[in-house]
This record gives structure tokens, C-alpha cells and sequence, in this order.
């Protein structure tokens, strides 16, 4: 399989980047977290501005219209950035959700606000500890109000509206559309290991809610995952470039024994391991990418497949540039652990890299299977 971007995406991808090293440095996250702000409000505006949140979202909603390849070339540069705006949950997720599920007035009522940036979307999927199962979902909606919790929600200190998934109480899972401005709901800020992107709890008390029409059944939650996974994944594969190139610089500036460090096989193996993993990731997130374009039955082992070697990318390249630092990267004054925690943060967003690795298990053999059935029909 060939597949690149098409250059006017890679021309975006080179302004978003000449404009973040401008306008978001590491400082920007570091300053949301010594301020304890929930996000940089500038930023937001001004990417709402330049339209990259409304990339994927049709012209006639205000939107761009350029489909999820350009958000893919985006969430990279952001991770690259580690910028601290609701880009993931309000994008990867509450847009594409409205995007595949939501009814035509849903989408004339969200879309032109997300598309402007006014309102903020996110997801609400968590409830507990354990693999993410869709019909095991304790949050009811019934009657068009829905009950339950949601733990570890993306920017939920922020967010206007949240996608919900839960179950019907006479069927099975679904997702709905909560305001939440409405009282029924009780929003608990909640900490987490990167405190530049806020978290919250959700308690849902008889709260009006709407259903979602395109989304019933496990399948289309698991598709609404599987989507932004993709998404993730290269928002992954710019963090773990960054934190790459800042332990290559400091290989080559620190020096030991009248030598540069890097020139030490101690640290030029395993900056070469991080390479290849980075290297790996990126080609796996590619195949995501033509997935999510060409909208074949793949989606599902190509989201799986990025999302894993993207986790393990971030996680290695993050770590070994704390360790290239050597004692002072395990220093506040040095960035190194905002990079780490923007990893870890991201590789538990969608799931444990345990959970992903089982649902790739699954989708291989299902894929397999789906193989090896097209070609019994074909030599028949």
C-alpha cells in the first residue's frame, strides 16, 4: 500500500508548525499549569481563526470541509507543540461523533459553534477501571433524560456539551447529547498526571439529554473510538518527535570526558531504538490515516495497530529523554516531564495500551477471517 498526504495538506502541516514554534513553545504549557488555567483561551481563539477547528466540518456548517486527513497533519504539529487547548476532545472526538451520528438539526445547532470555536465539545465514555465495553455501561438514558457517572472526562471543566455514551434502558448502548449548563449535572474537577489539560467527573441526575439517531449499538461507539484513535495517534507521534529531538540536542551539546554524550553507545543505541519506534509508529499511523479516507471494513485493525505503536513511541521517547538529561531531566525547571506527561496523558485518553492491544488481536482475526473468506469465494 502507497500512501502520503496530498501536498496542500503538507503545505498546512508546515504553516501549522512555523506558527506553533512561534506562538506555543513549551513555556505556554508550563505556564498553564503554574497559573493553574484550564487551557490557553488565546491559542484556542486563534486557531479558530486559521480554521483548524473546523477542518472536517462541512462548508454549509461553517466549516472547511477538508476531511479527517487534515486534522490527522494537525494533531501532529499540536503534539509536537504539547499545546494546552481542547483540541482532542472538542475535535478527534464531540465534532466527529456530530459528524457521523448527529441528526441534520443536531448538527445545525453544534457544528457552526464548534467550527468558531464559541463552544466546546468533549466525550464522556469512562466509568470505571477496566476495559471500555460498551454494553457494560452503567449510564441510562430513558425517556430523554439519562443517569449515571463519568469518570476522567477530557476538558470536562470546560467543555458546553458532551457526547455521552451510556445504554438505552429498553435497548442497548447508545450516545446522547448533554448541555451542560443544565443543573441536573454536577462537574468535579479531577487530577491527572498533566495538569495542562483539564479532567473532570460527570454525575448525571435525571438530566435532559438527546439521542444521538446514527448511534446505536456497540458498533458505532467502537467506530466513534476507533476514529479518534487514529487522530490520537498522530497528536502521539508529534509529542514523541519532540522529546526525540530534545535528547538528540542535548547528546550532541553535553559533554563528558571531553566527548559529547550522544557519541556514547549508552545513549546513541537507545536514541536509535526511540527512532525506530517513532519511525514504526508513523508508518502504522499512516495506514490509519488511508483508513479513516478510504472508509473500508480496515478501520478497525488499522486504529488498533496506530494506537499501539503510537502508546509505545510516546512512552519511549519521553522517558529516554528524561533519562539523556540525566539527573537534571527529572527536574521541574527543565521541560522534559511536560513532554512525559502529555505522553502518558494521551496513551490512557482512549484506553489502556493493554485494552488496545487486545482489540488488536481481535480486529487481526477478524480481518483474517474476512480474508480468507473473499478468497474461498473468489477460487470458487
Amino acid at each position: 500500500m502507497e500512501f502520503d498526504f496530498p501536498e496542500e495538506l503538507k503545505q498546512l502541516r508546515d504553516t501549522a508548525r512555523d506558527f506553533l514554534t512561534d506562538r506555543c513553545p513549551a513555556s505556554v504549557a508550563r505556564r498553564v499549569i503554574d497559573e493553574a488555567l484550564t487551557h490557553d483561551a488565546g491559542l484556542w481563539r486563534e486557531m479558530a481563526g486559521m480554521g483548524w477547528l473546523s477542518a472536517t466540518i462541512p462548508e454549509q456548517h461553517g466549516g472547511l470541509g477538508l476531511g479527517p486527513l487534515a486534522v490527522c497533519v494537525l494533531a501532529e504539529e499540536i503534539g509536537r507543540a504539547i499545546a494546552p487547548v481542547p483540541f482532542a476532545s472538542s475535535v478527534y472526538l464531540a465534532t466527529e461523533a456530530l459528524l457521523q451520528f448527529g441528526s441534520p438539526q443536531q448538527q445545525r445547532d453544534f457544528l457552526p459553534k464548534l467550527a468558531d470555536g464559541s463552544s466546546i465539545g468533549t466525550v464522556a465514555i469512562s466509568e470505571r477501571v477496566g476495559p471500555l465495553v460498551p454494553e457494560q455501561f452503567d449510564t441510562v438514558f430513558a425517556d430523554g433524560y439519562v443517569d449515571g457517572e463519568k469518570v476522567a472526562v477530557a476538558d470536562g471543566t470546560i467543555a458546553d456539551f458532551a457526547i455521552v455514551a451510556g445504554r438505552c434502558a429498553s435497548g442497548g448502548p447508545a450516545l446522547f447529547l448533554v448541555d451542560l449548563s443544565d443543573a441536573a449535572i454536577k462537574r468535579v474537577p479531577q487530577d491527572t498526571i498533566d495538569p495542562s489539560r483539564g479532567h473532570a467527573t460527570f454525575r448525571f441526575e435525571t438530566c435532559p439529554a438527546e439521542l444521538l439517531p446514527g448511534a446505536i449499538g456497540g458498533t458505532a461507539i467502537r467506530n466513534m473510538i476507533d476514529r479518534a484513535a487514529v487522530m490520537m495517534a498522530f497528536e502521539q507521534i508529534g509529542v514523541a518527535s519532540s522529546a526525540l529531538e530534545m535528547a538528540c540536542t542535548h547528546g550532541k551539546e553535553r559533554f563528558a570526558f571531553g566527548r559529547p554524550i550522544g557519541s556514547f553507545q549508552a545513549i546513541k543505541h537507545k536514541l536509535a531504538d526511540v527512532y525506530v519506534a517513532l519511525e514504526l509508529a508513523r508508518s502504522n499511523s499512516f495506514y490509519g490515516a488511508w483508513a479513516l479516507e478510504s472508509g473500508g471494513d480496515e478501520l478497525p485493525l488499522a486504529a488498533a495497530t496506530s494506537r499501539v505503536a503510537a502508546c509505545e513511541a510516546g512512552w519511549m521517547a519521553t522517558k529516554e529523554n528524561i533519562q539523556t538529561y540525566g539527573g537534571m531531566g527529572f527536574t521541574w525547571e527543565l521541560d522534559c516531564h511536560l513532554y512525559y506527561r502529555r505522553a502518558e496523558l494521551l496513551r490512557l485518553a482512549l484506553g489502556s495500551t493493554r485494552e488496545w492491544k487486545r482489540r488488536l488481536m481481535r480486529a487481526y482475526r477478524a480481518q483474517q477471517n474476512y480474508d480468507d473468506a473473499a478468497a474461498a469465494g473468489e477460487a470458487r
